[in-house]
């Protein structure tokens, strides 16, 4: 059953997505605003796929604060990258330049606002993602970063990769810690299990703690569902 419904999801979500960005990019040429409301759609289609196909079902425990913010969230797989669209209302999100490369797809993202990191750059990487975080935290929108750097298994816990430390002081923002459970159920194959995902939103981390404090203190945040 898991596989035909993956297969289902597959057939819809993927087909449905090479049009959501065609008119996407459409949407571009009228403004920021129709661009954003797009990509909140294509989430909230993603959302009601995964609950009405596979079977997927959402705990959250907790609340995404209005306002600017970086939201550090752990990273297990896709799910989590779609659905904190929704729950944190279109936030600026750091991602890997590869995405940001994809032919359309990338650049709809790069006019939605995202920041694309080049791992493999080194400082030069670190220093771009800085200047664009503070672009974004100009429009007033929370910013998004997966801390580990990418995705993970279920029971890992490496830890938190340069950058966060860098934005974090760079932007100067309260930090919202997410843990996820995403990758129980949803791994890293075609198929995906029906099941709950839970979403556990920490406590609101001030601005300017020294490097050592906002990392363990995320690192443990984020890491709250893996016990």
């Amino acid at each position: 059953m898991s596989f035909l419904r993956s297969l289902l999801y597959a057939a819809i979500f993927y087909p449905a997505t090479v049009l959501w960005v065609l008119t996407g990019l459409v949407a571009t040429l009228f403004g920021h605003k129709p661009t954003l409301a797009l990509v909140l759609s294509w989430a909230d289609f993603h959302h009601w796929l995964t609950k009405n196909v596979l079977g997927i079902r959402l705990r959250i425990e907790g609340a995404i604060p209005p306002g600017p913010h970086l939201i550090a969230v752990k990273h297990q797989s896709m799910f989590e990258t779609l659905e904190m669209v929704r729950l944190s209302r279109l936030p600026v999100i750091v991602m890997k330049k590869e995405l940001s490369d994809i032919p359309l797809f990338g650049l709809l993202t790069r006019r939605y606002g995202v920041i694309p990191i080049e791992r493999t750059a080194g400082a030069k990487a670190l220093r771009t993602m800085v200047a664009a975080g503070k672009a974004a935290v100009v429009s007033g929108r929370p910013v998004i970063i997966f801390p580990e750097g990418t995705r993970v298994r279920v029971g890992s816990t490496p830890p938190l990769k340069s950058g966060f430390a860098a934005l974090y002081r760079a932007l100067a923002l309260p930090v919202v810690p997410v843990a996820v459970n995403s990758g129980r159920i949803w791994g890293r194959g075609f198929v995906h299990r029906s099941g709950t995902i839970t979403f556990r939103i920490g406590n609101i981390l001030p601005a300017h703690l020294p490097r050592d404090k906002i990392e363990s203190e995320v690192h443990a945040a984020i890491n709250a569902l893996e016990s």
